[in-house]
């Protein structure tokens, strides 16, 4: 059978999602258990899937599924199934997101049960393209109704964050693609976690007007 255009995508995306999934573990930002969701958009009200687990993560053991829950190709263990509307929320709201992970990454998450914004203090989360605090989306059970209209309403009210802490939960990432919004997990990670140092000494201090121009011109310089 010949390899069509929407094949080479779907295999260049689960290669992507697997490499994202190995760098998590890499850079130590995963929880004990290693619990993640990780997922691509593909064409049209479709998306690649984690199946249930993500530790050793390979390309073929993705899943297909449509937005609205029907699984197309592969298998889903239950506890992935659940959490498709939590990512189909984000694709729905976002039409430039084209990938979509979910951790319980430790210090993260303390601010999730905390149930209190992370803020945007260090240089790697302005450059990694949370610019702002990372707000807080109500308590909801996993994949419910009371869950997915939480999100909504915050990613309506937030129109430019790029991840959400999940109240009581853990942490939720969304950005262009599967390496970019790894990336700014493992950002929003070590911020959590200097936050949570800083605190002991003080707290910590927002950036100076005009932080987030300055990164941009540094950038810019720095690729010219």
């Amino acid at each position: 059978m010949a390899t069509t255009d929407a094949d080479t995508v779907k295999e260049e995306r689960a290669r992507q999602l697997a490499d994202a999934a190995e760098s998590l573990f890499a850079a130590g930002v995963m929880s004990h258990s290693g619990h993640a969701n990780l997922s691509a958009r593909l064409d049209g009200e479709r998306l690649l899937l984690t199946p249930g687990f993500v530790r050793g993560l390979r390309p073929g053991q993705l899943a297909v599924v449509g937005f609205d829950g029907q699984v197309f190709e592969g298998e889903l263990q239950s506890v992935s199934a659940e959490i498709i509307a939590m990512h189909s929320t984000i694709y729905k709201a976002r039409p430039h997101v084209g990938a979509v992970i979910h951790t319980h990454s430790p210090s993260a998450t303390a601010f999730a049960v905390a149930n209190r914004p992370l803020p945007c203090r260090t240089e790697p989360m302005l450059r990694f393209g949370q610019a702002e605090d990372v707000p807080v989306v109500p308590w909801g059970p996993r994949g419910s109704d009371v869950s997915v209209r939480g999100m909504a309403e915050v990613l309506e009210q937030r129109p430019t964050t790029a991840s959400v802490l999940l109240a009581n939960h853990g942490l939720l990432v969304f950005g262009p693609d599967p390496a970019a919004t790894a990336h700014l997990v493992v950002a929003i990670e070590e911020s959590a976690e200097a936050e949570i140092a800083a605190a002991a000494i003080g707290g910590g201090v927002d950036f100076p007007p005009g932080a987030q121009e300055a990164v941009r011109a540094s950038i810019a310089r720095a690729s010219s």
